[in-house]
């Protein structure tokens, strides 16, 4: 066997992120969860809510005063609304924790840097898949931004293997069925057809803001319209796309394992 690999696996050195036991390190224009600073928001301003794409930001009138509603599921991280905001009262932080087990949880994101609990599942599900969780992806009208997130996950620097989470092919191989685009009509059928393929227990989640909510798809007559119209979501990970980070933090906190 030649050295010259060996060699140079050795001088690279080890080059798996420390994460979970240590905090990631996130690229500089990284956006998470976004937070508004009511003190500098003008009464009856609504640049930021305007400029949403999604109408993932709006205000509510609560004694006499607006309050922000945020809802990370329709949140498309694209920064439109930081860009509007005449007053700077509005920025994207850097808390990278977003996924939830329920599509409400999701409905009231502005608190930037604040993690929210995530309830695992129940002890019984945890011992069949705390350390052998098997998953089928399905592309479900994705751009393939969320799907290339997911693949980079089984690479060595996140090696999602290392906590007994894989990939596989086939529905029959796996746990759970992760989905990502909006639902096409063309894959609705497509995505119930593995949904029943894959063997019960089971479970399903939903990456992306397409796949939560239809994402700018939303309305749309040709998409269902986010996977929940079509399967029980366990999982919801937001973004657009979510960093894997991201979704690696929402399937550990799924099983119990951070």
């Amino acid at each position: 066997m030649p050295l010259q690999p060996i060699l140079q696996r050795i001088q690279q050195g080890k080059r798996t992120i420390a994460f979970p036991k240590a905090e990631p390190t996130l690229p500089d224009r990284f956006r998470g969860r976004p937070a508004i600073d009511l003190t500098k928001c003008p009464q009856g301003c609504r640049a930021c809510a305007d400029a949403c794409p999604t109408q993932a930001l709006r205000f509510e009138v609560q004694e006499q005063s607006q309050v922000p509603r945020l809802d990370l599921g329709r949140c498309l991280f694209c920064g439109e609304c930081e860009s509007a905001c005449p007053s700077d009262a509005l920025h994207f932080g850097r808390e990278y924790s977003l996924a939830a087990r329920t599509r409400a949880d999701l409905e009231d994101g502005m608190t930037a840097n604040v993690r929210a609990p995530l309830q695992a599942l129940d002890e019984e599900a945890r011992s069949l898949f705390g350390r052998s969780f098997r998953i089928r992806q399905v592309s479900a009208g994705g751009c393939n931004a969320c799907e290339a997130d997911c693949n980079v996950l089984s690479t060595v620097v996140f090696d999602l293997g290392r906590f007994g989470i894989q990939f596989v092919a086939a529905p029959r191989h796996a746990d759970a069925v992760l989905v990502t685009g909006p639902v096409s009509q063309n894959m609705k059928l497509a995505l119930e057809k593995t949904w029943a393929a894959v063997p019960a227990p089971k479970l399903a989640i939903a990456v992306g803001a397409c796949a939560i909510s239809g994402g700018p798809f939303a309305g749309n007559p040709e998409v269902v319209g986010g996977a929940d119209r079509v399967v029980p979501v366990d999982l919801y990970v937001p973004g657009c796309p979510p960093h894997p980070i991201t979704i690696l933090d929402g399937l550990l906190r799924l099983l119990g394992r951070r």
